[in-house]
């Protein structure tokens, strides 16, 4: 049976709420913590470098990261075989929205004045748990596509939807800069920490929607699944999926060369066009508005040459945007035409590959299922959100090493070089993804 609209909406409304989170996190904790010597911002953490490029922020990243490689595993195996009146995944994100949310704040909340190391171990206790408080909901919550959809069809369209949230989930977290704005009687950092509490208690309210108002017990098929007897059965036989091991390589090179473009993009909006801050929160919904206008053709395109093939040919787009990053600030025109054709072009594969990777997983979930007995969705999510996770982490890492190398008006090497390195993870991404059988996998569900 198709969902009903409402459905859709109630479900995707929580990803709006997460992606507001991780958006935040995203667009402003690099900056925070290594501030440009105009910003304002005071130095919270020593700007030390170790093995020539890695720094204090890129440790701390990694760290958090490998947390993670423990929990996402653990959460999705718990949430694979919890039993309640509530149903698998339910209780996961309501045990997990607000805790997320508070720590996503604290991220931003030093303990300590002046570059310590008090608030290098603060920082390091806090992304932890906001990682963990991210994954007890993030997890489930996507093994939910799987399961709410009757079929390729179904998880098509709700992948439409929570693409479309995710994508106002950013234009929101970009509002940052401007909102804190509103904060004038304050210093930059305290205006900037006013802003992000606000934004907080907003994304605590999206994320208890689906929590609270989805029924899970009714929506989900209860039919009885082999159960894997051990976490460690479990993750085995995800990575076993010969499919699984296509998508998720590419994924994992898709969300490093993605983040470390758009971890620098205040900087490139900053340093290489010398524009103002709050130009991001222009920019950024200009871009997500661009991607709306193209869903209805994501949609068609997918149905009429597969979805593979998109995702291969906006992986490649991609990278041909990502590697003029180089020579922004150095084109034959004004620094706004520069601004608005660096968004507006990526806007396009963005819109694709904002789509079709979740329903894509959700295809090799539902077909493994059909095919081993075994309802280990969770674990297929789980799995893909560690990868990305990681691939976030590398992108981080990498854009925070390369400011060693320059991040300053005039002195902006590393910033421009964060621009190649991204083209080249999309490039890897697109030509790992093209050995995906996406006619086998249809079929294989269709058995």
């Amino acid at each position: 049976m198709t969902l009903a609209p409402r459905t859709k909406g109630v479900y995707a409304l929580g990803q709006l709420g997460w992606s507001i989170l991780i958006n935040i996190v995203n667009l402003q904790l690099v900056y925070f913590y290594i501030p440009t010597s105009d910003s304002g911002i005071p130095e919270y953490i020593p700007q030390v470098t170790f093995l020539v490029v890695l720094n204090t922020l890129t440790l701390l990243a990694a760290s958090g990261r490998f947390f993670d490689a423990i929990t996402d595993p653990i959460i999705a195996y718990l949430s694979d075989n919890w039993k309640s009146k509530n149903g698998r995944r339910v209780p996961f994100l309501r045990f997990g929205a607000i805790p997320a949310a508070i720590c996503c704040l604290l991220l931003f909340v030093p303990i300590a004045d002046g570059a310590g190391w008090a608030n290098i171990l603060w920082l390091f206790v806090v992304q932890i748990c906001f990682y963990l408080s991210l994954t007890i909901y993030v997890t489930p919550y996507f093994a939910l596509l799987a399961e709410l959809g009757s079929g390729a069809s179904d998880r098509l369209s709700l992948s439409l939807w929570i693409s479309i949230t995710y994508a106002l989930g950013i234009v929101i977290a970009s509002q940052v800069p401007g909102i804190a704005t509103l904060f004038a009687d304050v210093d930059s950092a305290t205006s900037i920490q006013m802003a992000i509490a606000v934004l907080a208690l907003v994304a605590i309210g999206f994320m208890l929607i689906p929590a609270f108002l989805l029924n899970e017990v009714e929506l989900v098929s209860q039919q009885t699944r082999n159960e894997q007897p051990s976490i460690w059965a479990s993750i085995s036989e995800t990575f076993k999926n010969q499919h699984f091991k296509y998508y998720v390589v590419a994924d994992f090179a898709y969300f490093s060369g993605l983040t470390i473009t758009m971890t620098g993009l205040l900087y490139y909006i900053t340093i290489l066009l010398g524009l103002e801050e709050s130009a991001v929160g222009v920019l950024l919904p200009l871009m997500v508005g661009v991607s709306f206008l193209f869903y209805p053709i994501v949609s068609v395109l997918a149905k009429r040459v597969g979805k593979k093939q998109c995702v291969v040919l906006s992986f490649a787009w991609l990278a041909a945007v990502f590697g003029l990053i180089y020579m922004l600030g150095d084109l034959p025109m004004d620094s706004w035409t520069q601004a608005l054709m660096l968004v507006i072009s990526m806007a396009i594969p963005i819109s694709f590959l904002g789509v079709l990777p979740n329903a894509i997983l959700g295809d090799i979930a539902s077909s493994h299922a059909k095919q081993t007995g075994v309802s280990n969705e969770g674990m297929f999510f789980a799995a893909r959100t560690l990868l990305q996770k990681f691939g976030q982490t590398a992108g981080v890492i990498i854009f925070a090493s390369l400011t060693v190398f320059g991040k300053d008006v005039g002195d902006d090497f590393g910033i421009r070089l964060s621009g190649v390195v991204g083209a080249i993870m999309c490039i890897v991404a697109a030509l790992y993804f093209s050995k995906y059988d996406e006619q086998r996998v249809l079929h294989e569900e269709e058995i």
